[in-house]
């Protein structure tokens, strides 16, 4: 891939990850909160940035929604991701676990809140140009 093609994708995922924090950040907030959908937001924002970081290293990927997979291919490129990606591998289920009809199960505001906070320093992290 072309380093132009490459940087206008990187921005691409980058964009959609900051999407995916403003969209959590929304739904957290309004009366009653929407902590499913923030939860799935924020697992969102985290694989997407990592995406981000992925493709601007040139490395391929595949389809996956799992944090701990793209995380550790990040991570060889820049270990100093590590204690930023390893705490948010958990955010993989938050893809499915609060989806889908069944076993209704809401995560609390505490674990959202603090998923947030994660997913917008993974995302800052990646943006400022780690690695």
């Amino acid at each position: 891939m072309a380093h132009d093609d490459r940087a206008e994708e990187v921005a691409a995922w980058l964009s959609r990850a900051g999407q995916d924090l403003q969209a959590a950040g929304v739904v957290v907030a309004v009366t009653p909160p929407l902590l499913s959908d923030a939860a799935f937001h924020c697992q969102q924002a985290v694989e997407k940035s990592l995406k981000a970081f992925l493709t601007r290293h040139d490395h391929p990927f595949r389809k996956t929604h799992d944090i701990g997979e793209l995380g550790v291919a990040c991570v060889a490129y820049d270990p100093s991701l590590e204690d930023l990606v390893r705490p948010a591998a958990p955010f993989t289920e938050y893809v499915w676990r609060f989806r889908y009809p069944g076993d209704v199960f809401e995560p609390d505001r505490v674990e959202v809140e603090e998923a947030l906070q994660l997913a917008r320093a993974i995302v800052d992290a990646i943006t400022a140009g780690v690695g």
